[in-house]
């Protein structure tokens, strides 16, 4: 997980950094119907995320959208069956950390065997911000 306040170092660039404000949180859902590929759900999920939203919060602040810096959570049902980073790759910019956790949802066949996964994303963008700006 990420440092958010605090003069600590962040877990993405290991560099000492402002306090990390939380700016904005996107929520997204994406399934894989027939292949059963968590990591496609997954991603779906956060381009249903990015997609919901126009973030100008960045420009508002002055700050390149490059700087972003978001905290990718993803819920399947299967946690270690997600590629982090093909998940990380879905962000047009900014930095990203993938946190996979279990949740989600499996919706068995008539068969009882596994067919359509479900995954949930948040996405939980910060920015780096002088004390005071943010708030």
């Amino acid at each position: 997980m990420l440092e958010m306040e605090g003069n600590a170092k962040n877990s993405l660039t290991e560099m000492p950094t402002m306090p990390l404000k939380r700016m904005v949180m996107e929520l997204g859902m994406g399934t894989d119907i027939r292949g059963q590929d968590y990591t496609k759900a997954a991603t779906r999920a956060v381009h249903n995320a990015l997609r919901q939203n126009s973030l100008v919060v960045a420009d508002a602040f002055g700050v390149p959208r490059e700087e972003m810096v978001v905290d990718i959570i993803i819920g399947v049902a299967e946690p270690d069956k997600v590629d982090k980073q093909a998940v990380a790759d879905m962000l047009p910019y900014g930095r990203g950390e993938v946190r996979v956790e279990r949740g989600g949802m499996d919706t068995p066949k008539d068969d009882g065997s596994r067919g359509t996964i479900m995954a949930n994303a948040a996405l939980i963008v910060y920015l780096d911000l002088p004390d005071g700006a943010g708030q």
